[in-house]
C-alpha cells in the first residue's frame, strides 16, 4: 500500500475517532480549562508533535504495514471505553479514548512505527486528567508529616484526622494543600526532562522516581513552614493569599534544585535535538498484501465505531421513570415514629440525584434519621468523588473518623462506611452505602461493577445512595445498636419500594 493511501486511512480513522469519541475528548479539555491541577494538558499535544518531529529522519526508513495484531487490542480497549462510559467512570473513559491513538498507529502503520514512536505516543497519557484519587492519602501524609515536625520542634499539637491545633491557632489540610498540583507538575516535567537529557534507562527511571518523591516531601515541609510562619507571626502571615504565594515560590525553588541536581549526573553524551534513524530491529516489518491490508483497516474502523453506537443503544433503553413513594415507608415502620423536627442540621452532599428523601424517626427517646438519594440512567452518577458526607471547609461540620464495617441490614450482612461527624454542638454516627438493583455494598468499585453488569445484561438501572445517622452521646456502641435496630425495620420496606420502581417501568 502506498504511503499516500496509508495516510488517507490514518486521517479517516482519526476523523472517526474524533467524531464518535468526541464527548470523551471534550470532557478532557473541559477539565483542563476549569482545573489548575491539569492546565498542563494544553501543552501535551504540542510537546508530542515536537517529539515526533525530532524523530522525523527515522520515519523515512521505517517499513510500514497494517498489523492485524492491533485488532483485538482495539476491540478490548473499545469495550473498556464502553463500560466506563455506561457507568460514568470518566477517567477510565478518557484514558481508553486517548489510548485509541497509539492503537490506531499500530494498526495503520505497524509495530515498527509504534516502537519507534513509543515515548511520544506514551506521553499522550499526560493529557488525561488523572491522579485525583491521590488527594486523600496526600492530605493524610501532609497532616501527619506537619504534626511530626511541629512536635519535633517542641510545639504541642492536638491532632484529629486532617485537623490539628497548636497554641496560636487551628489548622486543617484541605485538597489544595495536599500537594497534588506539585506532584503532577513535577512528574510531567520530570518525565520529559529525563527523556530529553538521559540515554541510560536506569538514569531516566531514577530521575522520574525523584521527580515523584521530591514534591511529596517538599509539600510536607512547605506545610510545616507555613504553620510556623503563622505561629511565629501571631497568625498575621501565611494565612491568606500569601499562603498560596509561598507555596508556589517554594515549589519553584524545589524544582530548580531538582533539575540542577539532575544535570550533575546526566549522561556524558546527551540525546541530540534531532534523533537519527531508528535501530535496525525497529525497521523490520513485513509488508502485507494490499487486499489483506485493506480488510484489516476496514475491520479496525468498524471496531472503532461499534462501541459508541452500542453505548447509545444501551443508554436509550435503560432509563427508569420514577414515581417515588418515600412518605409511604414512614407510615409502615412499626415502633418508629416520624418526627417533624430536624434531628440534625447536617446534610450530605449527594449531587444530581433524580429524587431525594429525608426523614427523621424516634423510638421513645432514641432518634435516628435516613437520607436517600435516587439515581438512574436519567440522572447524575451515583458513585462520584464529589459525593461526600461533609464538604471540605464546611464552616460547621467535619469528618473526624471513617472506617468500613460489616453490619446486619435487614437480615443481610453488608459492609457499610461508618463515619463519625462532629460539629461544635453535636456528634453523629453515620452508616453510608450504595444500592444498585438490589445489590448493596460500601465499595464504590463494586457498585460500579454491578452497574456495568446490569446495563450489559439489558437491565434497567436503579440506584440509591443510603445514609442512616444518629447522635452519639458518650459511647458509640449504643448508637450502633440503635442504627442496626432501625435498619432491620426500614430496609426490607425500603428495598421493596426501590425494586417497584424498576418493576413498574418493565410493565
Amino acid at each position: 500500500m502506498r504511503m499516500q493511501t496509508r495516510l488517507l486511512w490514518w486521517f479517516g480513522a482519526f476523523t472517526l475517532l474524533s467524531v464518535f469519541l468526541w464527548p470523551s475528548f471534550a470532557s478532557i479539555v473541559a477539565i483542563w480549562e476549569r482545573s489548575e491541577t491539569f492546565t498542563h494538558g494544553f501543552l501535551v499535544v504540542p510537546i508530542v508533535l515536537f517529539l515526533v518531529w525530532r524523530k522525523r529522519h527515522g520515519l523515512h526508513v521505517l517499513q510500514y504495514g497494517t498489523d492485524w495484531r492491533a485488532l483485538p487490542i482495539l476491540a478490548g480497549n473499545g469495550f473498556v471505553w464502553l463500560l466506563a462510559r455506561l457507568v460514568d467512570v470518566l477517567v477510565i473513559e478518557q484514558l481508553a479514548a486517548v489510548l485509541m491513538v497509539p492503537i490506531l498507529v499500530w494498526l495503520v502503520f505497524g509495530l515498527a512505527a509504534v516502537r519507534y514512536l513509543a515515548f511520544p505516543l506514551a506521553f499522550l497519557l499526560f493529557a488525561v486528567p488523572m491522579g485525583e484519587w491521590l488527594v486523600p492519602p496526600l492530605m493524610d501524609f501532609t497532616a501527619s508529616f506537619t504534626v511530626f515536625l511541629l512536635r519535633l520542634t517542641g510545639i504541642p499539637v492536638y491532632w484529629e484526622g486532617t485537623f490539628f491545633s497548636i497554641p496560636s491557632g487551628d489548622w486543617s489540610v484541605v485538597a489544595a494543600c495536599s500537594g497534588i498540583r506539585y506532584l503532577i507538575a513535577s512528574v510531567f516535567l520530570g518525565v520529559l526532562y529525563a527523556y530529553l537529557n538521559y540515554r541510560a534507562l536506569w538514569r531516566r527511571l531514577l530521575f522520574i522516581v525523584l521527580a515523584a518523591l521530591t514534591p511529596i516531601l517538599a509539600n510536607g515541609l512547605r506545610a510545616y513552614l507555613i504553620v510556623m510562619i503563622g505561629h511565629l507571626s501571631d497568625m498575621r502571615l501565611a494565612v491568606g493569599v500569601d499562603h498560596l504565594i509561598y507555596g508556589w515560590v517554594f515549589f519553584g525553588l524545589v524544582m530548580f534544585l531538582l533539575f540542577a541536581f539532575g544535570n550533575l549526573w546526566s549522561d556524558a553524551e546527551r540525546p541530540s535535538l534531532t534523533e537519527a534513524e531508528p535501530p535496525a530491529f525497529e525497521m523490520r516489518a513485513t509488508p502485507s498484501a494490499p487486499v489483506r491490508e485493506t480488510l484489516g483497516l476496514t475491520l479496525g474502523l468498524l471496531l472503532l465505531v461499534v462501541w459508541p453506537l452500542l453505548g447509545i443503544w444501551i443508554e436509550a433503553r435503560s432509563a427508569v421513570d420514577r414515581a417515588w413513594t418515600g412518605p409511604e415507608i414512614a407510615s409502615e415502620l412499626a415502633g418508629w415514629s416520624p418526627v417533624g423536627t430536624d434531628l440534625s442540621a447536617w446534610t450530605p452532599q449527594f449531587l444530581d440525584a433524580s429524587e431525594t428523601w429525608r426523614q427523621d424517626f424516634a423510638q421513645g427517646d432514641e432518634p435516628v434519621g435516613v437520607y436517600l438519594a435516587l439515581y438512574g440512567q436519567d440522572s447524575g452518577e451515583m458513585v462520584n468523588s464529589e459525593h461526600v458526607l461533609v464538604v471540605q471547609k464546611d464552616p460547621v461540620w467535619r469528618s473526624v473518623a471513617q472506617t468500613s464495617r460489616s453490619v446486619d441490614l435487614g437480615g443481610e450482612t453488608v459492609r457499610v462506611t461508618e463515619a463519625r461527624l462532629k460539629s461544635t454542638t453535636q456528634s453523629l454516627l453515620v452508616w453510608d452505602w450504595y444500592w444498585t438493583n438490589g445489590y448493596q455494598t460500601a465499595s464504590p468499585h463494586l457498585a460500579k461493577l454491578h452497574e456495568a453488569l446490569t446495563l450489559l445484561g439489558g437491565g434497567r438501572l436503579n440506584q440509591a445512595r443510603i445514609a442512616l445517622y444518629t447522635p452519639i452521646e458518650l459511647d458509640e456502641e449504643p448508637a450502633r445498636a440503635r442504627l442496626e435496630r432501625f435498619a432491620h425495620e426500614l430496609l426490607p420496606r425500603l428495598e421493596a419500594h426501590l425494586r417497584a420502581l424498576t418493576e413498574n417501568q418493565d410493565d
